[in-house]
């Protein structure tokens, strides 16, 4: 933050209100700039995306005919922190009015936490706040405080009650575990008028929303007189937990509005853990969890909107904003017609997984970081500029995990040449950036694909790629819907050919809304590599209502989608395979011709070699297909690898029977399904990593051309 409060945010930068867009269709460009003036906006469109000057440049071609011109720059804001709000006309005309509330404090300032605030506009008649030694009703210089310092995670009922005729207001508060309680009263005086609301979980004021308060808040009720008299309104969370909207069961029906999605669906006072399905208990998980970043919609107003033309080629594309030396790219995918196929390879492009690592902050913004952002021109991320919120690998202040992400942002981390890590052999990219490696290994190799992404394949479903020869993922397609993995695994057992390019696929189950549009939900549940845990009894999903966490924890492990899954995994280091006994055998020769390498790919620039970072591997009781061959396994990986967690039953014991050691390594697999359909995997998330070594001569490129030459009956054969 600066030392006014603002958010700290790039100079120039934007977002699109679409991450996808069929010829045709309308895309809005949403700007922001720190300096006057105007800014130039144009389409270009994005191949390699990698700035390392070791490999083969960034190339990114301006599409010439699509000049979208110059607008005004002007600052627009990204207000941060959850809160909600509901209106109140009537509500408080009686002689005697009782405020009640329960609150679960998980993080205190000095600065005070709201917990209500009531007022019109930006002045609040009065506000009740948390400190870390006191709670205090605050009405404009009058004050009531309670001597009561709030325990972290701990629940507490707090009564509010106004003797409108006298003037006078008492604050009651009490832990519900009977370790503390406190009491104050004091002459307050103050009258309802129309048009009021009250606020929760932060306060109006001329710079907008502030002292946001970090916690959880359940059954908001105004009565007449005190707890026990007759309810005027009562906000009860536990209904229509899905959405954004607050109800009001009382007489008036006085229905509000959460903004900047908080947390729903999380454990409230009552909880008593005989129920883990919020939908069966609802009353169980009557909470709201604020966080103080929460960000779902910017909220932006378009600069400028633009029509994709009839004639455009589907691909990767992004809108360049320039404005003197300042320069940003918004990214996006152009599918083809709908219900064309302009080719016959179709590329999946991982947008789900951008979404979930969209601003992920990793406290690596040491001087080699720095050294490297300067020395190759690449854009910063959320370690250096926050004030776009962060991902769902990180935490809230308060120590909650993030467990949503939106697009509907500035996507700081999805531009070109983002580098993830500095400290490890290659270019350390990651997600978007990295999966240029690919995009532009297709251009190079002369193989036209049509591009589509998660999103559409979730809202379109198998009809979608249905008719494609074959189906290429970049190195992560790690975050999926049930939509999603029903059309691939439908894809391959109709007849397609699919090619898994990466690693930690198909790992993390997502829930995504109609109503909340460019939004992902995670609940990090059970097992797995987690960069968070969820809280016990929180492993449904807000937004549909479904168990969350490991697609294998749902009955539905990665290899069943893509033949191999999650296995191993250690730092961003690259290490080669060795091919095996079944890599020779002649019904499979069209593999590896032309290959002449074993071991196979040490070499590459994510991490240095084809199979690293994340490792994926066959396993038939995990839904390997029958019949899949394993043609090579890495090997010599590093002290920092590790089994993943979900494989291990002790210290020396696995579910699969091998040692927890032997379980790290990386598997490129084989199998053809019994209605025709092909499976090809590289079990690895470096692997694209390794295409452009060499000028993209090298055995890795020159297999994979292989297979998706095959799987896409391409005619003409790959170069010598």
């Amino acid at each position: 933050m600066t030392a006014h409060g603002e958010p700290i945010v790039p100079p120039l930068t934007g977002y699109l209100d679409r991450l996808s867009a069929r010829p045709g269709e309308r895309i809005s460009v949403k700007c922001s700039s720190e300096v006057p003036g105007s800014v130039s906006a144009g389409i270009v469109r994005i191949w390699n995306a990698d700035a390392n000057p070791a490999g083969m440049g960034m190339r990114i071609e301006e599409v010439a005919a699509l000049d979208l011109g110059r607008f005004a720059a002007r600052r627009q804001e990204a207000a941060l922190g959850s809160w909600g709000w509901v209106p109140v006309d009537g509500v408080f005309d009686k002689a005697q009015i009782s405020v009640g509330l329960r609150f679960q404090p998980w993080l205190l300032r000095e600065t005070g936490g709201t917990l209500l605030s009531l007022g019109s506009g930006d002045r609040p008649v009065w506000s009740l706040m948390v400190y870390p030694d006191r709670i205090v009703l605050d009405a404009g210089g009058e004050r009531v405080s309670a001597g009561i310092a709030p325990k972290r995670k701990v629940w507490y009922e707090l009564e509010l009650r106004f003797d409108m005729r006298a003037g006078r207001a008492a604050l009651a508060v009490a832990s519900l575990d009977g370790a503390q309680e406190a009491g104050a009263e004091a002459a307050i005086g103050w009258s309802p008028a129309p048009g009021m609301r009250l606020s929760f979980a932060a306060r109006p004021g001329s710079r907008g929303m502030s002292e946001h308060f970090n916690g959880r808040l359940e059954d908001i009720q105004v009565r007449e007189r005190d707890r026990d008299g007759p309810v005027r309104a009562s906000w009860d969370f536990s209904v229509a937990m899905h959405s954004t909207s607050v109800v009001d069961t009382g007489p008036m029906s006085l229905h509000g509005q959460l903004t900047n999605l908080p947390t729903r669906a999380v454990r409230g006072s009552t909880w008593d853990g005989t129920e883990m399905v919020h939908g069966h208990a609802p009353r169980q998980y009557a909470a709201i969890h604020f966080h103080e970043d929460d960000i779902y919609d910017c909220g932006w107003e378009t600069d400028v909107e633009f029509e994709l033309p009839q004639e455009i080629e589907s691909g990767v594309y992004g809108v360049k904003l320039s404005q003197g030396e300042l320069s940003d790219i918004l990214p996006f995918f152009v599918l083809p017609p709908k219900g064309e196929r302009r080719a016959k390879v179709c590329y999946l492009a991982s947008t789900f997984t951008y979404i979930a690592y969209g601003n992920h902050a990793r406290g690596n913004l040491d001087q080699t970081m720095e050294r490297r952002i300067a020395d190759w021109g690449t854009p910063r991320g959320a370690d250096n500029y926050p004030g776009f919120g962060t991902s769902t690998y990180n935490y809230h202040p308060d120590g909650a995990g993030h467990c949503f992400s939106s697009r509907l942002r500035p996507l700081l981390t999805m531009r070109p040449g983002f580098v993830t890590f500095a400290i490890h052999e290659g270019s350390g990219l990651r997600h978007f950036p990295a999966d240029g490696h690919l995009v532009e290994w297709f251009r190079r190799k002369g193989i036209a694909v049509d591009v589509v992404t998660d999103e559409d394949l979730h809202r379109e479903g198998l009809d979608l790629i249905a008719g494609y020869d074959a189906v290429v993922t970049g190195s992560h397609p790690e975050y999926h819907t049930v939509q999603t993995l029903d059309a691939l695994r439908g894809y391959t057992r109709q007849g397609g050919n699919f090619c898994y390019l990466g690693g930690n696929g198909f790992y993390w189950k997502i829930a995504v809304s109609d109503t909340l549009p460019g939004v992902i939900e995670v609940r990090r549940a059970e097992g797995g590599i987690r960069a968070w845990a969820t809280e016990a009894g929180e492993g449904y999903h807000m937004l549909d209502g479904r168990y969350g966490g490991l697609w294998r924890r749902n009955g539905r492990a990665p290899q069943e989608v893509g033949a191999v899954g999650f296995s191993g995994q250690g730092f961003f280091e690259g290490s080669p395979y060795r091919l095996t006994p079944d890599a020779r055998n002649p019904e499979l020769a069209w593999i590896f011709e032309g290959v002449d390498e074993d071991p196979l790919g040490d070499y590459g620039f994510s991490g240095g070699g084809a199979a690293g970072f994340e490792l994926d591997r066959a396993d038939f009781e995990l839904g390997t297909p029958e019949g899949t061959v394993v043609l090579a396994r890495s090997f010599g990986h590093g002290p920092s690898f590790m089994c993943v967690p979900e494989e291990v039953l002790s210290h020396f014991s696995t579910l699969s029977g091998e040692p927890p050691k032997d379980l790290v390594r990386a598997e490129i697999a084989y199998v053809r399904l019994p209605g025709g359909g092909q499976i090809f995997a590289t079990g690895s998330i470096t692997f694209c990593g390794s295409l452009p070594w060499n000028d993209f001569s090298n055995g890795c490129s020159r297999m994979l051309e292989n297979v998706i030459r095959r799987f896409g009956n391409l005619d003409d054969a790959p170069a010598e």
